[in-house]
């Protein structure tokens, strides 16, 4: 199964619109998980386009009045998938999430709330954040597909436009 993993859009308190990269990058994913901070529904609407959805609350949807699960976990092939936001201080705290994942019953956990994408293999946990394809912070914009394939996991994440300073325009 293909998935398409987003986090932190904030459309339109912090931008305008769903960079076309993402449509580009998801335009042949399954499902898309939302890790929360959509502050709008519309961007709900706008993904299921091409996919189902399926998302989280985030800090800032709670501002804005918007109610959905705080958390949810996924049977998707030989894998206990959990999605939360992930509010834990310091942000992206392995240890935290670990524990959030651990409650779930996940095998991997997915999580925004940074702005940063990561990639993190620990023992008995995947931990993945796709970052923010509208308003990262200091890294480019992201998100990330997940490709499930029976036992096998495979993560990439995307990059979905400019970086946010000429020091950041590295080559992958």
């Amino acid at each position: 199964m293909l998935i398409g993993v987003i986090s932190d859009t904030h459309i339109p308190d912090r931008a305008s619109e769903i960079p076309e990269a993402v449509f580009d990058a998801f335009r042949d994913v399954e499902l898309i998980l939302h890790a929360g901070d959509l502050t709008s529904p519309d961007i709900l609407t706008e993904l299921e386009t091409l996919a189902p959805v399926e998302c989280v609350q985030g800090n800032m949807d709670r501002h804005y009045g918007i109610e959905t699960p705080r958390s949810r976990l996924f049977e998707i092939e030989s894998f206990r998938v959990g999605l939360i936001h992930g509010e834990v201080y310091p942000r992206g705290d392995t240890q935290q999430l670990r524990y959030l994942g651990l409650e779930l019953g996940a095998d991997v956990l997915i999580s925004g709330h940074t702005h940063q994408p990561f990639i993190r293999e620990l023992e008995d946990m995947v931990l993945l954040n796709p970052g923010s394809p509208t308003v990262p912070r200091l890294t480019d914009p992201s998100v990330m597909v997940l490709r499930i394939d029976g036992e096998k996991l495979d993560a990439e994440i995307i990059r979905t436009g400019a970086p946010v300073c000429r020091s950041l325009n590295f080559r992958r």
